[in-house]
């Protein structure tokens, strides 16, 4: 069915026509040159303004345009006076240009391109640069943010200058061509991607260099997403790029600058063990955009149903011992204990249930309320805190979430999941890292389940103190670390370190930097070295966001504008001052929509009179819960669901029904002298091991504490070495196959 006239005439009056991306990967840094083409089919002269997404953690440092043969390159200039600059240029006619990050959420963007004369074009250029983050398997993943959701703002805060225009995902009026370049030290594997990618080129023998695009006919309807596969990934590594030669020495632009990569490994005995205690306190997105579904290749399965399912593995795997507690929020939040808990039979089945009975019915996305609570909540001795975050992350109010965090990040560990396409990567990478944890990002056609219960296995990991970075450089060079004190480190995960180099020495020279911690090219990395300051500096902004700090605010502006990386206190300003001749005509405005994700997939009609409804209508509404329908539990799920607290199951019907045998099929083969709940147990462990290998990481820790618990029954002689036993039988199916 053809869509309804009025957006038909919308769509042709969107001046954007198409965005071009180059990637450049070196190593774990990528470099990301996009151009963006307007062009004016109307015949008035128009204002264009787009508000996309970027990386949270992205260096914005070039910004420029071309119209005919004329090329302007913006400057870096404090906002307000950029704003200033844009408005009186436009007034008077001129071409001007203007790129601003926004105040409230560093990984939203505004370009606004002002007095487009009719029939001409403008072709933009923006470039960043990134680190790619380190993937559960060693991937390196770079993701080319397309969807951008509308931000829920909460009530009483003060609007954001961003002002979001979306469309839903598959009605983008503009096209988009991406190419990657990839080089490394070491040989490249494979590159993957959620979208469809032409064949892997290799430039060399060596494979260190290729190239690699998108297959035709691709929309930016979605997330572009890229997994990076090195040989040998982890290995630590360190770049020194060398200064400006324009810049004075002496500033972080003048001089050299080192990125140290780290990859600490520690002792397998001291991997093997796996803490019992702990205090873990789960937070859950209950907002109606959660009903959406979780990834574009199953509709029926919805952000909030795997969820509750994520919940349950995490609720089995804990251990005896331990405390908890299940907070869930959208406009407003609730608790299922006042404080948390010790892990029981009693409490956990308590839980269960009203796990079980949560739906994403609660509105907008207000996270910061319910992190004040649980931060108000004392500590309990000897039970190290753990937070797990679970969200799509639509907030208005990033910085003041992260500031939130990052003063009581000495308290606990955060652990963050940015849940379906649009998942704000400033606050998801903002939690884990100011909360000393970890982030991971479900979208595509991933599976939240192994990603979280990774993630469980590094707060369970032993506690890593007395960090700290020591530099062996040589005589009259000394070292000035930029970026912030290392709080968190896992095994198998990467740790950055930034350091400016001041003085001199001979060409010959060597340096060393060792880490040390307990047990219990085109000025890309100067620029990430200044991206990394300018955010801590940021966070140090006071939560009164009307009570600036005059003096941190010099401070970011004078780095912004050094290093010419964007932050929340600046902006790019580029006004075109060659043409002599005034722009004739009132100018209109024209927003460029992004993309963004639908919350059920119906009909044309239907969702059109939604569509334009819910444009008019406040955020809040926009959070409305759509309940869906749920669709059969998974085998898997339905078994680890019978398991109680202690690591056991029981001989009953309801066991036998999972492994999908009749109670007499799993009775009559026990031994009379078993106990009957070993022997329930024994066949649960010997399904997993034997059907559902393919989901180990899931089920890991749950049957750990099961093999614990039967090694603790005494008077069961019938296994006297369950880990043998289990091994010996694993995939044979000689119990429950055939």
């Amino acid at each position: 069915q053809a869509p309804p006239a009025r957006w038909s005439l919308v769509c042709t009056s969107i001046p954007l026509k198409s965005i071009e991306v180059e990637l450049e990967v070196r190593d774990h840094v990528a470099t990301v040159v996009s151009t963006l083409l307007y062009e004016n089919k109307e015949d008035k002269p128009i204002e264009a303004v787009f508000v996309f997404p970027l990386p949270g953690d992205a260096a914005v440092c070039h910004f420029s345009a071309v119209i005919g043969q004329t090329q302007i390159v913006a400057e870096v200039k404090e906002k307000q006076q950029a704003r200033e600059e844009y408005d009186d240029a436009v007034s008077s006619g001129q071409q001007a240009f203007l790129l601003e990050e926004s105040d409230q959420s560093p990984d939203i963007f505004s370009l606004s391109v002002g007095s487009l004369p009719p029939g001409e074009s403008a072709s933009i250029r923006l470039e960043y640069v990134t680190e790619l983050a380190v993937q559960a398997d060693d991937g390196l993943r770079f993701c080319l943010p397309a969807v951008l959701n509308p931000r829920y703002q909460p009530q009483g805060r003060k609007t954001s200058h961003v002002q979001v225009t979306s469309v839903p995902a598959s009605l983008v009026p503009y096209s988009l061509s991406f190419s990657a370049r990839v080089s490394s030290p070491r040989p490249i594997s494979k590159v993957e991607s959620s979208t469809s990618l032409d064949p892997l080129q290799y430039l060399n023998a060596e494979k260190t260099q290729a190239t690699v695009k998108l297959a035709a006919g691709h929309k930016f309807d979605r997330d572009v997403e890229l997994l990076i596969y090195y040989t040998d990934a982890h290995q630590p590594t360190a770049v020194v790029e060398a200064g400006q030669a324009s810049a004075k020495p002496g500033t972080l632009m003048g001089d050299p600058v080192v990125m140290v990569s780290l990859y600490p490994e520690f002792p397998q005995s001291v991997m093997s063990s796996v803490a019992s205690c702990g205090e873990f306190i789960f937070l859950l997105d209950r907002s109606g955009s959660m009903s959406c579904p979780l990834n574009n290749s199953n509709h029926q399965e919805t952000r909030i149903a795997s969820a509750r399912d994520t919940l349950l593995l995490l609720l089995k795997s804990l251990s005896m011992g331990c405390y908890f507690n299940i907070y869930s929020f959208g406009s407003s939040y609730e608790h299922i204990f006042p404080k948390s808990v010790e892990y029981s039979e009693t409490t956990m089945e308590e839980a269960l249930k009203k796990v079980e009975q949560m739906t994403a019915d609660l509105g907008g996305t207000e996270i910061l309320e319910p992190l004040k609570h649980i931060y108000s909540q004392p500590c309990i001795p000897n039970q190290p805190r753990q937070l797990f975050v679970f969200t799509d992350g639509e907030v208005g109010n990033t910085k003041e979430i992260l500031q939130l965090v990052t003063r009581n990040s000495g308290s606990h560990r955060c652990f963050s999941f940015g849940i379906g396409e649009g998942a704000s990567t400033a606050l998801i990478n903002g939690l884990a890292k100011e909360g000393g944890g970890h982030a991971q990002f479900i979208s595509g056609a991933d599976r939240m389940q192994p990603k979280v219960m990774q993630s469980l296995r590094f707060s369970l990991q032993p506690a890593v103190v007395d960090i700290s970075v020591m530099w062996d450089l040589p005589k009259g060079v000394s070292a000035t670390v930029l970026s912030p004190p290392i709080t968190a480190i896992f095994q198998g995960q990467r740790s950055l370190v930034y350091a400016q180099l001041t003085g001199q020495s001979s060409e010959a020279a060597e340096g060393s930097v060792c880490l040390l911690f307990s047990l219990l090219y085109r000025l890309s990395v100067h620029r990430l070295a200044a991206r990394s300051l300018i955010r801590s500096l940021e966070l140090e902004q006071k939560e009164d966001e009307e009570e600036v700090d005059e003096g941190l605010r010099k401070k970011v502006v004078e780095l912004s504008v050094q290093s010419g990386v964007s932050s929340a206190y600046t902006a790019f300003i580029a006004v075109n001052k060659s043409n002599k001749e005034t722009i004739q005509g009132p100018l209109v405005r024209r927003n460029v929509p992004a993309p963004k994700t639908l919350y059920t997939d119906i009909s044309y009609v239907i969702f059109y009179l939604t569509f334009f409804s819910l444009c008019s209508d406040s955020s809040s509404k926009e959070d409305e819960a759509v309940v869906p329908e749920q669709p059969p539990r998974d085998p898997l799920l339905q078994l680890v669901s019978l398991q109680k607290a202690s690591g056991c199951w029981l001989l009953d019907a309801a066991l036998a029904a999972a492994l999908g045998k009749t109670s007499e099929e799993v009775e009559k083969p026990k031994p009379a002298s078993v106990n009957q709940e070993v022997w329930a147990t024994i066949l649960a462990l010997i399904w997993l091991h034997g059907f559902k290998t393919d989901a180990k990481e899931e089920w890991e820790l749950l049957a750990m504490k099961a093999v614990s618990w039967i090694h603790a029954q005494n008077g069961n002689t019938m296994i006297t070495n369950v880990d043998l036993f289990l091994s010996a039988c694993a995939g044979e199916n000689q119990l429950l196959g055939k």
